[in-house]
């Protein structure tokens, strides 16, 4: 407990008190009287609150202080201390890794481990994880956006972004661990361009549908009808084909040949047949129903792989049509203005496509259907019509 003392020699007031087990004593050029006393009494209150909240700044209070020049070396040598004891970023990523990665999709796993092993470990490797800092980790981002690809193109900002967030998870950890400041603190995401989606008009998907080879048909039938991701189609089971309900059960999903729990919690779901989908998967069974464990499968009884079926099928019928080049995923889009379109309950939507709410459906197809969302102006055209007098004849 501090206290509020009078040196002899002057008469003038000054401070005792305690901080970091050092006594400390601050004199001050205010006489001794009740007035004074009070002031410096509600000044020491303050001081030692802070110092028990360790808040405490000495050279803020006392900034010309032999004091304040002996706490900043105090710090300085704390600081170094904590570096010298925080290990090298290829270390604690490993170790972190190694304690997280029972949480995650195999999938994630498999993009944590190459990214970091990718260029993250090039760059922060062999730096403490203490002593990198937020110019280190801009250089570092500077340095993604310079990187071309294959195509001759630049990654682009969601990738970029993809790299930075497996970045910050450890050193965040890493920062909580050792008590340090986290350098990534204040680095905000590059800002992402709004995702560009282009379904197919329903005539798009009849000329499709008449063309494919024969042995596609119901697989892409299915995928126009029902909004299924790839994995979950390639990875649909017999098992989860409810023929009886006319529903398909999305439980398990296929990625790099892994069988895998659902993208999301939300991802799990029930999607009700439409009769041309449930004509398909009749069709489909007298494939394979009875004779595998998938409904798709390749010559050799294995689930579909996305890439070759893509390769040697999807991208090949999108050429000779004459149509322009789309991702297969675009099949999903198609399939959410196709019933956005005709009228269906958006909240049926969003349960069908595996949103847990309505924001996405509006966000992302409302401009594919104007009558849903009454943004083509004949709401206001009728408005007009019906309630402003016509003009007077000149």
């Amino acid at each position: 407990m501090g206290s509020i003392r009078v040196r002899n020699e002057t008469g003038k007031l000054f401070l005792d008190f305690n901080f970091q087990n050092i006594r400390c004593r601050e004199q001050t050029t205010l006489d001794d009287n009740k007035g004074n006393r009070v002031k410096l009494q509600k000044l020491l209150d303050k001081i030692e609150a802070e110092i028990t909240l360790e808040q405490f700044d000495y050279r803020k209070y006392f900034p010309n202080s032999a004091q304040a020049d002996k706490f900043d070396q105090i710090a300085a040598q704390k600081q170094q201390a904590v570096i010298r004891a925080t290990p090298l970023f290829k270390d604690f990523a490993q170790e972190w890794y190694e304690e997280m990665q029972v949480g995650w999709r195999n999938s994630h796993k498999v993009t944590v481990r190459r990214m970091l092993n990718d260029r993250i470990m090039e760059w922060f490797g062999e730096m403490e994880v203490s002593v990198i800092a937020k110019a280190d980790i801009l250089k570092f981002r500077a340095s993604l956006a310079k990187v071309e690809r294959k195509d001759g193109k630049t990654l682009s900002a969601e990738y970029i972004n993809k790299y930075m967030k497996i970045l910050r998870m450890p050193l965040d950890e890493a920062a909580d661990r050792f008590n340090f400041t986290s350098p990534y603190r204040g680095v905000k995401p590059l800002k992402k361009p709004k995702s560009h989606i282009d379904p197919f008009t329903l005539t798009e998907v009849n000329l499709i549908l008449a063309t494919v080879r024969a042995d596609f048909k119901s697989y892409y039938t299915i995928r126009f009808f029902t909004g299924m991701r790839t994995a979950e189609i390639d990875g649909l089971k017999w098992k989860y084909v409810d023929f009886e309900r006319k529903q398909i059960l999305i439980r398990e999903t296929i990625v790099n040949g892994i069988v895998e729990y659902t993208k999301t919690d939300g991802s799990q779901r029930e999607i009700e047949m439409s009769q041309p989908v449930y004509e398909a998967f009749r069709q489909q069974w007298d494939v394979t129903g009875g004779k595998h464990e998938y409904v798709f499968v390749n010559n050799a009884g294995n689930p579909l792989e996305y890439n070759n079926v893509s390769r040697r099928i999807w991208h090949p019928l999108l050429r000779f049509l004459e149509l322009p080049r789309r991702k297969a995923y675009q099949t999903r889009h198609t399939a959410a203005t196709l019933w956005l379109a005709s009228g269906e309950n958006p909240e049926w939507i969003a349960r069908q496509m595996g949103h847990t709410t309505t924001e996405m459906l509006f966000r992302t197809y409302s401009r594919y259907v104007p009558n849903l969302t009454r943004r083509d102006g004949s709401a206001f055209e009728n408005l007009l019509a019906a309630n402003l007098n016509p003009p007077k004849e000149a």
